[in-house]
């Protein structure tokens, strides 16, 4: 009889891609910093870059979900490598919205962030809901940012 393959995993490193889908609710951003900072701790970032990383989360987070159509989910892709933490947050919307590049939000996520990118995708078909992302990336300090 042959015996279940049970992969042994070191629960101290942390996973290279999570993804976490919730309501897009006022409370959402909460979880979604939450997750942010207990990834880039167990990646050993510095207190500072986990500081700055719940920050932008939480403020790319909340601005999506002002924008976002009722009764749809926030989706946060957080990617991890040996240089960089990337947060890839996506709401669905009803239409071509896109957050102002000119709000004091803005500003926060530009300066907490080494890289932000508004991406948006329209409708391939008419009834289809809008999707609205925004991409940022915090390096570990002591890296160069490519």
């Amino acid at each position: 009889m042959a015996r279940p393959f049970h992969p042994v995993v070191d629960r101290d490193d942390p996973p290279d891609d999570v993804e976490v889908r919730i309501p897009a609710t006022d409370r959402a951003s909460v979880t979604m910093r939450s997750v942010a900072a207990d990834l880039a701790a167990r990646a050993e970032f510095t207190l500072d870059a986990v500081a700055d990383l719940r920050m932008a989360v939480d403020e790319a987070c909340s601005s999506l979900v002002g924008l976002a159509r009722p009764d749809t989910r926030l989706t946060c892709t957080f990617i991890l490598d040996e240089e960089r933490i990337t947060v890839t947050a996506t709401v669905l919307t009803a239409g071509p919205g896109r957050l102002p590049t000119d709000s004091f939000g803005w500003r926060i996520l530009t300066t907490l962030a080494d890289d932000v990118r508004m991406l948006s995708a329209t409708p391939g078909q008419a009834g289809d809901p809008f999707r609205l992302a925004v991409r940022l990336s915090v390096r570990r300090l002591g890296t160069e940012f490519s």
